[in-house]
């Protein structure tokens, strides 16, 4: 079947349809100032006005976020300056045809004029005059306040809200794509809150422009009247101030919903549903204050002269409405005893006999959570934690250089309803809290002020938290928190578990995976090494060393030829372990100090290192260390590593190879922040600082 095709010039311009709109539409909206338009012609233009005004405002009303509306600025300014066109073009015609009648103006107008006021002129300036003050001193002058407030906010809010994006992106919780998507809807806020700010303008200066074009009307219709076609002053006055009010009315009405639609759209706060929901939802929600409002009106329908008939009927439907939501709330509900009691497996009276099929096998990795938090993990319900929990172990194969086992997820009625829990092969080795639909608000350190909420602790960091709600979430980043959701917590916490215990998840299998990975590039580098060389399980055991001091494998080329080399030497894998590490030696320190030449590190006194090597020598694995002398090292080791930490460098301390496995077990289970490096260990081109020296005296 042949498939027809545009030509290229038809293509180009199908395409530039739309970009030749705006510049069309205000090359009209100019011509309509200076050009004459007949009647005709204003009522079709005045009943688009209209139109256009009621579609903004429904338009924002179904608006679910602000930035769904971003075409809203240039609305406004083209509303506006279609309203300015119109009041040129009818000014021309009311002038110079108003003598003739009402109809000289158009049908709107006269409309306008005759029916929505009456014919009389001075109720229709009353009308006018509060439509503009109503327009002027309530909604725009409100909008505009809103719009600065949001602007300021936007503004000082998007560093916190950067470095959160960036925070997600580093542990994993989100990919490129989403980073950048967050990145640009940030930047489009705060360009949206200053645009609305500006264009806020435009609509108070087009209610003054609607004072002062009806007054113009009103005495230049006078004059022309009077002086041109020798009419009588009180013909001219009701003709022409019928016109020109009539005139502003058709202008006022359109500015008032359009002013309206922009107070809907910056006033709202940020939620998934839209204004009409949310006042559906809210307003109606308490049946008792339901109850006590219709008690209010019933008493005043008995007060006798008030108008009993209407307070008494709103009185019975407020009634009986908060009757219906309280018995609607009080519907049957799912007791969470009795669910639990569900969910146990049924027992019959006789028992199967038992069999291997009841040895169930421990997960590696497992992820149990309270029935709070199953929306977290249950696709069905807008659960992101699966797809974040993905994310996590692609970044940590990315990073670390094997691929973690895939996490368990189960609910445990055992647990509390807002509660989780990290296993490691069965044990567990993390648990926490998180309490869906509220924002942890963690203090980095720089945070100002205090939050109202449940005060707690980072469960992956120890870092002082605040559990907050969501309308106190852009308060808490402009005070410097770093504001995650609850799935997010669960992620960070789990990412962090991961990492500190990636050398418990290589096992053999994941050893011999990631060397039929390798095998795909560099067959006869593997093969040569395993079983010929080196066992499986000394590869793993060399593989776990290096992951237990955080150093990762991806160079698992570097590693395969090392041992490659020294493994017909020795097959002890601690001696196999350090000569890795020489060869590693650049990613290592790159890790540790990335995009700097200059190394700032701690290092050993003379006397204490001398003391240290006489023990090595004596104990063999450092056994010879007296108990006291162990303390002081510890002690001041981790007084350095905290004068490191405060000047924001890595605590990290550098010794002779022969005791950097020693002080890397003894230092380890203390100062888990502190890293033991060997001199072998720092590449040729790096520059080393020494900052403090421990085992010197005081």
């Amino acid at each position: 079947m042949n498939t027809l095709k545009l030509p290229a010039w038809m293509s180009g311009m199908k395409g530039g349809a739309n970009a030749l709109a705006a510049p069309i539409l205000i090359i009209l909206l100019l011509s309509m100032m200076v050009l004459p338009l007949p009647a005709f012609v204003l009522d079709l233009f005045f009943s688009f006005n209209i139109a256009l005004s009621v579609i903004v405002l429904l338009t924002s009303l179904y608006t679910v976020k602000p930035l769904d509306f971003m075409a809203f600025p240039a609305i406004l300014l083209v509303s506006t300056m279609l309203r300015l066109s119109l009041n040129v073009a009818s000014t021309r015609v009311v002038l110079t045809e108003g003598h003739t009648g009402g109809a000289a103006a158009g049908k709107v107008i006269e409309a306008f004029g005759h029916f929505l006021i009456g014919g009389n002129y001075t109720v229709g300036i009353v009308v006018f005059i509060i439509l503009t003050i109503i327009n002027f001193t309530v909604v725009t002058k409100g909008a505009g306040r809103i719009a600065e407030v949001g602007a300021r906010f936007a503004l000082d809010a998007m560093p916190g809200k950067q470095m959160a994006i960036d925070a997600d992106l580093n542990a994993g919780l989100v990919g490129e794509d989403e980073a950048r998507r967050r990145r640009t809807e940030v930047a489009q806020e705060a360009e949206f809150y200053g645009a609305m700010d500006g264009a806020s303008k435009y609509v108070r200066g087009d209610a003054v422009a609607g004072i002062m074009v009806t007054v113009i009307n009103v005495i230049g219709g006078l004059l022309v009247g009077v002086l041109q076609h020798d009419m009588s002053f009180a013909d001219a006055a009701k003709t022409y101030t019928l016109l020109a009010i009539g005139d502003g009315l058709v202008a006022q009405i359109p500015s008032l919903i359009i002013s309206t639609a922009a107070g809907m759209v910056v006033s709202r706060v940020a939620s998934d549903q839209d204004v009409g929901s949310q006042l559906v939802g809210q307003l109606f929600a308490k049946p008792e204050v339901l109850y006590i409002t219709a008690g209010i009106l019933g008493g005043m329908g008995l007060i006798p002269g008030m108008p009993n008939f209407v307070f008494l009927l709103l009185a019975g439907s407020l009634a009986g409405c908060a009757y219906l939501i309280k018995k609607r709330a009080a519907a049957p509900k799912v007791d969470e005893a009795a669910a639990a009691a569900a969910a146990a497996p049924a027992t019959t009276p006789e028992q199967e006999e038992a069999s291997w099929q009841d040895i169930m096998p421990v997960d590696t990795l497992g992820l149990e959570v309270g029935y709070r938090l199953i929306p977290l993990v249950d696709k069905t319900q807008g659960g992101e934690l699966l797809k974040r929990i993905k994310g996590i172990r692609k970044k940590f194969a990315q990073e670390v250089g094997f691929l973690a086992p895939p996490v368990h997820i189960r609910d445990n009625l055992e647990l509390k309803p807002s509660a989780y829990r990290i296993t490691l092969k069965g044990v567990e080795v993390g648990t926490g809290e998180a309490l869906n639909g509220q924002f942890l608000a963690i203090n980095p350190g720089m945070a100002s002020g205090t939050l109202p909420g449940f005060v707690t602790t980072d469960p992956a960091f120890g870092l002082p938290a605040t559990w907050i709600d969501a309308s106190l979430r852009d308060e808490a980043q402009n005070m410097g928190y770093t504001v995650v959701d609850a799935g997010t917590v669960v992620a960070t916490h789990l990412n962090h578990l991961i990492t500190t215990h990636a050398s418990e998840l290589l096992g053999r299998a994941e050893v011999q995976a990631l060397l039929d990975h390798l095998a795909k590039d560099a067959p006869k580098l593997v093969e040569d090494l395993v079983p010929k060389v080196v066992s499986l399980a000394i590869l793993q055991k060399v593989l776990q060393n290096l992951l237990v001091e955080g150093v990762h494998i991806r160079d698992m080329r570097s590693v395969i030829e090392t041992l490659s080399e020294y493994a017909g030497q020795t097959q002890d894998p601690n001696e196999l372990t350090a000569v890795v590490r020489v060869a590693l030696g650049r990613a290592i320190v790159q890790q540790l100090f990335p995009g700097t030449n200059e190394l700032s590190v701690m290092t050993l006194d003379n006397r204490l290192e001398r003391l240290l090597m006489q023990a090595m020598g004596q104990g063999g694995d450092g056994a010879g260390i007296e108990p006291g002398l162990a303390d002081t090292i510890a002690q001041q080791a981790g007084a350095a590593a905290a004068q490191q930490e405060q000047m924001g460098l890595t605590p990290v301390l550098l010794v002779p190879g022969p005791l950097r496995a020693l002080l890397s077990r003894f230092l380890r289970r203390a100062l888990p922040q502190l890293k033991v490096l060997s001199h072998n260990e720092i590449p040729e081109t790096k520059t080393i600082r020494v900052t403090s020296l421990v085992g010197a005296p005081s």
